[in-house]
Parts: C-alpha cells; sequence; structure tokens
C-alpha cells in the first residue's frame, strides 16, 4: 500500500518512527498539506506527523480532512494526547511508540473504512462528484456536463501534464470522433468561466497540452 507521511508546513522532515519503517508499505515522504494533495496518487491514508508542531498538525489535517481524498492518521507523542479532542479532522491517532503491528492495523483499517470520496479540492477550486457541482471559493460554476468532467479531471491530476489525445480519450472516451481542436475550445471555455483570477490554474505546456496548476491563484498572489 501507498502511503503518505505528511510533515506540516515548512518544518524539516524528521526520522521515521521505527515501526513505520519496518512495514512493506511504501511511504512517501511529503511537506505541507499542498504537497500531499499533489502526490496523493492512489494513497488510501495520510499520516500527518504532529509530534513537534501539534498546532500545526492540527491544521494540516483539517486541509486534508476537507479534500476528502484520504484517511487521515494523527501521529503524536504520548504527551500530547491530553490536548486533542473531537474537534480534530482526523480518523484515528497514534502514538510514536506504537509497535509494527499497531502501526499496520490502524493503517489497513483506516484504508478499508476509508469512504470513497465524493469531494476533490485542489487550490481554491472543490468539485463534488455527487452533488455534480464545482465551486470556486463557495462560488458555483455554470458548467456543461463535458466542461464539468474536464475540469474533474484535471483537478484530480494536479500538475500531470495531459497531452489533447489523452484528455479525448479519458474525458470524452474512445468512441469520440472530434478532432483535438475541441480540448482547446473547452478548456477556452473552462477559463473563461474560471475568471481572469484562476484561468491560469489551467496552464498551456507548449507542444504537448494542459496540465491543472493550483499554484497559479492570482487572488492568492494579491493576498501576499
Amino acid at each position: 500500500m501507498r502511503i503518505l507521511l505528511v510533515t506540516p508546513g515548512n518544518q524539516p522532515a524528521r526520522p521515521l518512527p521505527a515501526a513505520l519503517a519496518l512495514l512493506p508499505h511504501e511511504v512517501v515522504e511529503v511537506s505541507g498539506a499542498d504537497r500531499a494533495l499533489a502526490d496523493a496518487g492512489e494513497s488510501p491514508v495520510a499520516v500527518v506527523d504532529g509530534r513537534f508542531d501539534p498546532a500545526a498538525a492540527r491544521t494540516t489535517c483539517a486541509l486534508l480532512a476537507s479534500s476528502g481524498r484520504f484517511g487521515v492518521l494523527l501521529l503524536v507523542l504520548v504527551d500530547s494526547l491530553p490536548v486533542l479532542t473531537g474537534q480534530w479532522d482526523i480518523d484515528d491517532v497514534i502514538i510514536d511508540s506504537a509497535g509494527a503491528a499497531e502501526f499496520d492495523a490502524r493503517i489497513r483499517l483506516l484504508a478499508q473504512r476509508r469512504p470513497s470520496a465524493s469531494r476533490i479540492t485542489a487550490g481554491p477550486i472543490t468539485v463534488d462528484e455527487v452533488a455534480y457541482t464545482a465551486t470556486v471559493r463557495g462560488r458555483a460554476l455554470d458548467l456543461t456536463y463535458t466542461e464539468f468532467e474536464l475540469l474533474k479531471h484535471l483537478v484530480q491530476h494536479p500538475m500531470r501534464v495531459f497531452s489533447r489525445e489523452q484528455l479525448l480519450s479519458d474525458v470524452w472516451g474512445y468512441d469520440y470522433y472530434g478532432g483535438i481542436r475541441t480540448v482547446d475550445v473547452h478548456v477556452r471555455r473552462l477559463r473563461a468561466k474560471l475568471g481572469t483570477e484562476l484561468e491560469r490554474c489551467i496552464d498551456t505546456v507548449r507542444n504537448v497540452g494542459y496540465r491543472f496548476n493550483p499554484d497559479h491563484d492570482d487572488t492568492a498572489d494579491d493576498a501576499e
């Protein structure tokens, strides 16, 4: 199983707990919630390292939980257990002195019981597959069926570059007989609906195709 070990914010990566390092799972170490979402892949569980800064870990847990893409397992020192409450956005907690068997059991149980995510969040955009809605900071986007499917596909894979041919196959399907320029038309419409502040979130990769880059949010730049 591929799991993420998430270090909050800009903190330096810490050594893996000895028990976690013994497990057969692939452990991918990332820094911050944004990087975790970008590197999510097929990882069903994110282990948030709260051993050294519980306050930062709480913020990271909330961001990961709101994406709906992971089961969130908080890793803490035993001394931090008293600060945990029901307000923390976590699915389970484990102390760093736990043995390999306990780590394995909690990770596997969390992966098995995690419901399939209906909401996908990347940057300022949230796509709800069940409600069939897409919003930008709570503002609903008026999208056609194909525009919605295209945006969902891009948001699901932030920073991944897709050729026009790949997007035709993944979004329109193999039985679509139109030309690849229809992808350009739909991207142009999506950008218009996202607005000037967010249109750059859909990058053009010259001579290749497109990618979704949540960091290209001009409103975030203005806020700095």
